[in-house]
């Protein structure tokens, strides 16, 4: 792999014709690497509760969403929602 290749997007930007469907992940700020699938994957995390354990769902950023009874209902609500489903142990 030639590590000095330009990008598509790096010519078109250079011409003033940025393509947002174009992201070369080596130059992505630390702003735009949070937002990465933040609106496609949601976690889901087993959490201990007053109430006994209950399951977390996240957003890729980490922000809570929501509480599940149990891990099932959890990845629905995801589903449901038409994200993707990812699991944290």
């Amino acid at each position: 792999m030639d590590m000095n290749a330009r990008n598509p997007s790096d010519e078109q930007a250079a011409q003033g014709n940025p393509d947002p469907a174009i992201m070369d992940v080596r130059h992505l700020s630390q702003q735009q690497f949070m937002q990465l699938g933040v609106s496609q994957i949601a976690y889901v995390k087993q959490v201990d509760t007053q109430g006994g354990t209950a399951f977390a769902i996240h957003a890729a950023d980490g922000t809570p969403m929501a509480l599940a009874a149990d891990q099932e209902v959890a990845v629905a609500a995801i589903m449901q929602h038409e994200m993707a489903p990812a699991l944290v142990h």
